[in-house]
């Protein structure tokens, strides 16, 4: 096996999205980590009561949106008439291709009681091929999610989309993509696999892990860019304090030219102009 390691550590830096919601954001999303645009840790924060903010209504073109939610509780709703009440551990997987317009508010129980909020977002690349694809929303509810655990207890994972330890994710991709959630506890180790080829992305939300046979070492609040090969090892020392908490992204590079605006990726300045003609004139679904 060809072993993965750690090419480059991205810091995060805080920022406000959406109506004014916190977000933790790595510094920078370009080549290295193609297909995905966007990584964005929402919180975790708590809400007083009445004070919970969301994304109101927002458009979208040429990519897709994937919200995982750890704690909290939020309201999708889109002009294609999708709806879906997110809970912990819920997936909300929304292809924008051609157009849509959505939200994503705290519905009116959560923001009357308040509570902590807290989970991730990221935005996947579409081929130009799929761009203009019809819009398409899959609410999968966390008791339909697969897990896995390893025999010694010791790691488990969340499998969104791909692989791991034997066991396959329930969500359509347009693109081939792994989207991992993986716990660690002290002493556990995971050999993961991924095929060559794949621009592989591991963000750590809690603690801290060692990528690698070199034992490079990534912690909370960084994203770590790894090198290629067809498999990477993820540890905690068994005399850690702590375990780790690490989201673990792959995917097929697109190689394609990426003309971007706020809420639209397109492949040329002329589609995103095109795009603005067609939000401003109603023509999304």
């Amino acid at each position: 096996m060809n072993k993965r390691a750690i090419a480059q550590i991205v810091p995060t830096h805080r920022m406000l999205e959406g109506g004014g919601f916190p977000v933790r954001r790595p510094a920078a999303l370009g080549r290295l980590t193609d297909p995905f645009l966007l990584l964005d840790e929402m919180g975790p924060i708590d809400w007083p009561p009445g004070g919970a903010i969301g994304a109101p209504s927002h458009p979208h073109r040429g990519f897709e949106t994937v919200t995982y939610l750890l704690q909290g509780s939020v309201l999708h709703q889109d002009s294609a008439g999708n709806s879906g009440l997110m809970s912990p551990g819920d997936v909300q997987w929304m292809t924008a291709g051609k157009g849509v317009i959505h939200s994503e508010m705290p519905p009116p129980d959560f923001l009357e009681s308040g509570g902590v909020m807290h989970g991730f977002q990221i935005w996947v690349n579409l081929p130009a091929e799929k761009k203009m694809m019809n819009p398409r929303y899959q609410d999968v509810p966390a008791a339909e999610i697969p897990t896995a655990t390893s025999e010694d207890g010791l790691t488990k994972v969340v499998v969104v989309a791909g692989e791991s330890l034997g066991v396959s994710a329930v969500i359509d991709t347009v693109i081939p993509i792994t989207y991992l959630h993986i716990s660690l506890l002290p002493g556990a180790s995971l050999n993961q696999t991924l095929e060559n080829g794949l621009n592989g992305l591991v963000y750590c939300f809690g603690g801290a892990l060692q990528v690698g046979e070199g034992n490079e070492q990534v912690s909370d609040g960084e994203m770590a860019i790894l090198t290629d090969g067809d498999e990477v090892t993820f540890s905690v020392p068994e005399d850690a304090d702590e375990g780790a908490e690490l989201l673990l992204l792959a995917g097929q590079p697109l190689n394609e030219p990426i003309a971007r605006h706020g809420p639209f990726v397109m492949n040329t300045e002329e589609e995103i102009q095109q795009a603005f003609i067609d939000y401003q004139s109603g023509n999304f679904a």
